[in-house]
């Protein structure tokens, strides 16, 4: 094992925070979805693990600082204990966290009460053990709760995929962009890496629409 990790840099997940924050500012606003309800900061806080004033922060544009490796897991692991409860409604205790992620209860109860630097290890098994997913308790804020908001996004394009299909039936250009898959491929557009990828499966889709004239009323 090692004694520590080193937290991810923060440059690009800094970066993609705005242009995912707008891509999901425009979805809602198609779908008349309230902004209040996609940027709820509660909601965000529980699926990234970032704190809600500084989730109120990044969404802001404002600079909301790091913390250190250490008191981010203190802080993510509190919010896994109050908000990943058993089904009677209680915490898991901490020989429970410990048997669960295969560690000793002394191990758990120092990991829990800042008496000891957390390993990748130990991340990896207690994430395992609460079920979420990959880098919870070690990403930084903004690659955190980047995550979070591209987990809304999705969820945005499948009701909009919902509705575009649903009008499909009464509109022959709808019909044939669907019988063609281009509303999968726009899915899976929004799921590239970057911006500079997507644009390229726009100009294909812009270059293909062209190509199909809608009939004549």
């Amino acid at each position: 094992m090692t004694d520590g990790f080193e937290g991810p840099g923060t440059t690009a997940a800094t970066a993609a925070l705005p242009a995912v924050v707008a891509r999901v500012t425009a979805l809602a606003d198609r779908l008349g979805v309230p902004h209040a309800e996609v940027f709820d900061t509660g909601r965000l806080s529980a699926a990234s693990g970032v704190p809600e004033p500084v989730v109120r922060a990044l969404l802001s544009g404002r600079p909301a600082g790091e913390p250190d490796v250490q008191e981010r897991f203190l802080q993510r692991l509190d919010l896994l204990r109050r908000t990943r409860l058993k089904p009677n409604g209680r915490k898991y205790t901490q020989q429970e966290i410990a048997d669960g992620a295969g560690m000793s209860r002394q191990q758990a109860g120092a990991l829990i009460n800042g008496d000891r630097r957390p390993t990748m290890e130990h991340c990896d098994a207690i994430q395992r053990f609460f079920r979420v997913h990959a880098g919870f308790l070690t990403a930084e804020d903004p690659e955190a709760l980047t995550g979070a908001l591209q987990s809304t996004e999705q969820e945005l394009l499948h009701k909009l995929a919902e509705r575009e299909a649903a009008a499909a039936a009464d509109d022959p250009l709808e019909r044939l962009l669907q019988d063609h898959g281009v509303r999968g491929i726009a899915w899976r557009a929004a799921q590239l890496p970057t911006d500079q990828h997507r644009d390229k499966v726009a100009e294909w889709l812009d270059m293909l629409l062209e190509s199909v004239k809608r009939p004549e009323s």
